[in-house]
């Protein structure tokens, strides 16, 4: 544990005192924030072959947060999170409860996010203390909002904006907090000690974002997984005739070691997708390659990793032989319900070896302005990798 961990959050707070003006009033910049809320049932379950029995998780999460008015520039914020189990017929990670199969949902409290803001000039922020991150698409790093604690970090997060059309964003990572709970028996799934350095760097012209970027994340717990990822993104819409616009994206990274990471670590990303747009409806192809050798694969441990590769959640760890993802996504409205749907094939990125294909599908109900209702399904029809897997959802969420 490094004796700097938390130098950076002192530093900033005495800044903040030191451009004080007594003419301001604290007080009021205190009292006239805004709270949050987020609450959040959900029903999870899971039939995998590899298990005997099913999982049926009943979940429920809550989150209350707050962030005080601009104060000199200066805000404060903070949100405490609780995930309680209604039913526990299930693995958490947490509970031992083996022989069911895992839906990574473990009960506990714990703080989401808590630090200080700064925004010396327009464009410009620092943001210090234990928060979400959400790059891109979120591939490589994200918050995982999908599972019910999210995944956050203990950072220094500065924005700079350059003219009209370019943002510039860096972080120091500190401590990365993952989705199984600060409380977890296993100190590995509880989170990781590590030191990072994140650039990213966006370019919006016309319909287009072009971002460049460079992850080097050393992993002071598992030292031999540190690697650095350096990479390009291109992402945009093309107007076709009316109402028909063009969608397309293609990204290239590559990743290696870093630090004490092992040799090994040295895989390629390719992301392609092509497709349309009418109006609110929405379909792609898309073939995203997860390079793999036999001996190691292209690893994105840190990503909002249920976003990727199927809802089944089959490929949160690339088997060595990498990992090919073709699938056609669809979605729009049916009048005031949001649908979608994909279809997955998944290969070995190396001797192409059929792994399984999947299905998945969800239909979505926003109303009264704060509530959204969801049934959600995936199922997985394994080949050469893993066994056949099937899940369900349905969830209520209130957000204020």
């Amino acid at each position: 544990m490094r004796n700097y961990r938390y130098a950076l959050l002192p530093l900033a707070l005495a800044a903040a005192c030191a451009h004080a003006d007594d003419s301001l009033s604290l007080t009021d910049a205190l009292t006239n924030g805004k709270v949050t809320i987020d609450s959040r049932l959900r029903m999870e379950n899971v039939s995998d072959d590899a298990i005997t029995k099913d999982a049926n998780a009943l979940t429920w999460r809550n989150r209350v947060g707050y962030k005080t008015a601009p104060w000199f520039g200066f805000t404060l914020f903070a949100e405490l999170e609780d995930v309680r189990a209604l039913d526990e017929s299930y693995n958490s990670t947490a509970n031992g409860r083996t022989q069911y199969p895992t839906v990574a949902d473990p009960e506990g409290s714990e703080w989401d996010q808590a630090g200080i803001a700064w925004e010396p000039t327009p464009g410009s922020q620092l943001v210090v203390g234990r928060q979400r991150i959400n790059l891109d698409n979120q591939r490589f790093f994200g918050s995982v909002g999908w599972r019910q604690n999210d995944q956050t970090f203990d950072a220094a997060a500065f924005t700079q904006t350059l003219g009209k059309n370019t943002t510039a964003r860096y972080y120091y990572l500190q401590d990365a907090h993952r989705v199984f709970g600060h409380a977890n028996p296993n100190p590995l799934l509880a989170e990781y000690d590590i030191g990072g350095h994140l650039v990213n760097v966006a370019h919006v012209f016309g319909p287009a974002t072009l971002t460049g970027y460079g992850y080097f994340v050393e992993n002071e717990d598992l030292p031999l997984t540190s690697n650095r990822i350096i990479g390009a993104r291109l992402a945009g819409t093309h107007a076709l005739n009316e109402p028909w616009k063009l969608l397309y994206t293609a990204e290239y990274a590559q990743q290696a070691n870093w630090r004490d990471g092992a040799h090994a670590i040295d895989a390629d990303y390719v992301l392609f997708e092509i497709g349309a747009a009418r109006g609110a409806y929405a379909g792609k192809f898309s073939q995203e390659r997860l390079g793999g050798d036999g001996h190691y694969a292209f690893q994105t441990p840190f990503a909002t990793l249920h976003a990727f590769n199927g809802w089944a959640d089959k490929f949160s760890v690339i088997p060595v032989n990498g990992l090919i993802d073709n699938a056609v996504l669809v979605n729009g409205p049916a009048g005031k319900l949001q649908w979608a749907a994909s279809y997955h094939q998944y290969s070995a990125d190396h001797g192409g070896a059929d792994y399984g294909t999947e299905w998945d599908a969800s239909l979505s109900y926003a109303f009264k302005q704060r509530f959204t209702a969801l049934a959600k399904i995936a199922s997985y029809d394994a080949d050469s990798f893993a066994r056949d897997t099937d899940k369900f959802w349905l969830s209520l969420e209130y957000k204020y």
